[in-house]
């Protein structure tokens, strides 16, 4: 008998390679799961703008983000999770402007909308071309985040989740993107309070590692998993902290640990297309 329903991963049309190029945008999910890649050496740009919800504030952080990238120049790939929340946006009356960050003023000054499926869709593919004009190979996987948003009500929260959900379908039906189902995977196969912080609305650290096996599993290339496989000892030593961390005997543990590092970044650097080791 099986006591829970297994969500189904489409499987993507490329696979993540070691130290590969990354860019998470996105709502406070795309903070986690990004920072799990930083942890795993991965060249990792986690919300430079700061954690956008909604389509619009994605498009408007990407832009700022490549207006300002040093980096635009290089060849090579850049792979690319935005991480939808809601299709909410607040709009400022005297220019009629979505903003990204209503900055404590007074809610008088704004009107709340709510962006169409349409809307969406466009907006997500303004991002998508913008990306691809400054690249030339940007892999982009959408997610839509599990975190409910309960100043809404659950059932508005859930009107809007679908709203994401089918303008993100759309632009995966075109072949523009691919889309990783962790919604599913925290709503569904994780359907339970003890995945959730006291909040009751966040997913707990067991949640995102769940998550994060199971993008593993599904998105990573042979070298990536065989990387992972030998840098989690090396990773494991180097977070060690020790009762007298100036030790002579530590130290040399400490130097001998770090020159594995290089050694394992040197032998996978050709995987992600590396000008310099991190």
């Amino acid at each position: 008998m099986e006591f829970r329903t297994l969500v189904s991963i489409p499987e993507p049309t490329f696979r993540i390679e070691p130290l590969e190029e990354m860019l998470f945008v996105g709502s406070c999910f795309a903070d986690s799961i990004g920072q799990r890649f930083s942890e795993e050496r991965f060249r990792t740009t986690v919300n430079p703008d700061g954690t956008m919800y909604n389509p619009v504030s994605v498009l408007h952080s990407i832009e700022r983000w490549l207006n300002t990238s040093t980096n635009l120049t290089q060849k090579g790939r850049l792979v690319v999770f935005i991480t939808l929340g809601t299709n909410h946006v607040y709009r400022l009356n005297s220019t009629g402007e979505i903003v990204d960050n209503c900055q404590k003023r007074p809610q008088r000054l704004f009107t709340e909308e709510e962006l169409s499926v349409d809307a969406c869709v466009n907006v997500l593919q303004q991002t998508i071309d913008l990306l691809r004009s400054c690249r030339d190979n940007v892999e982009v996987v959408l997610t839509v985040s599990p975190i409910r948003y309960a100043k809404y009500g659950f059932h508005e929260s859930q009107l809007s989740k679908a709203t994401l959900l089918l303008a993100v379908d759309r632009i995966v039906k075109a072949s523009q993107a691919v889309y990783f189902p962790a919604y599913e995977i925290v709503l569904d196969e994780l359907r339970d309070y003890r995945f959730f912080c006291e909040d009751m609305l966040h997913p707990t650290p067991q949640a995102v590692e769940y998550i994060w096996q199971q993008l593993t599993a599904h998105y990573f290339s042979a070298a990536a998993l065989r990387f992972l496989k030998e840098w989690k000892p090396i990773k494991e030593a180097l977070n060690h902290r020790p009762f007298h961390p100036e030790n002579t005997e530590y130290q040399q543990f400490l130097a001998e640990t770090r020159k594995k590092e290089q050694e394992l970044l040197e032998r996978y650097k050709a995987y992600g297309q590396l000008s310099e080791l991190p």
